[in-house]
């Protein structure tokens, strides 16, 4: 048995997402919706679903990124945060795992960088499932 954390329930596309980006005005939930589309992206096998209610990306049924909306600031997170290459340092967070890019308003983002976090973050997860099959 492996020890990533699995999400039975993902699908291609989950409407529940759409309604999550649509159900509100919120301009923190508008800002990391490019960043879900980016993760979307990153190949056929992204699979997503709404878990504690936020929209996360996963490449079948293995987390890889998600994405969340706060009072102050919105998130794109990623699962294996702590494991990825930074070298404009992002990434925040304490976990032994997830780390996330805080989006802010008015504060400048190294849209570069993120990008190249996602697509590691989705390269990452299929290592790591690649690696679980082979066990």
């Amino acid at each position: 048995m492996d020890d990533l954390l699995r999400f039975p329930s993902a699908v291609r596309r989950d409407p529940q997402i759409e309604a999550w980006f649509s159900s509100t005005p919120d301009p923190f939930r508008l800002m990391t919706r490019t960043w879900f589309e980016r993760m979307r992206g990153c190949g056929a096998d992204v699979r997503e679903l709404l878990h504690d209610g936020c929209p996360v990306a996963c490449v079948g049924d293995a987390p890889f990124g998600y994405v969340n909306a706060f009072k102050a600031h919105a998130n794109v997170g990623f699962y294996y945060g702590a494991m990825l290459a930074d070298p404009t340092g992002l990434l925040e967070g304490e976990g032994k795992r997830m780390r996330h890019v805080k989006l802010r308003p008015g504060k400048e983002l190294d849209i570069e960088a993120l990008s190249d976090l996602v697509v590691a973050a989705y390269h990452d997860i299929r290592r790591r499932l690649t690696q679980a099959n082979l066990r």
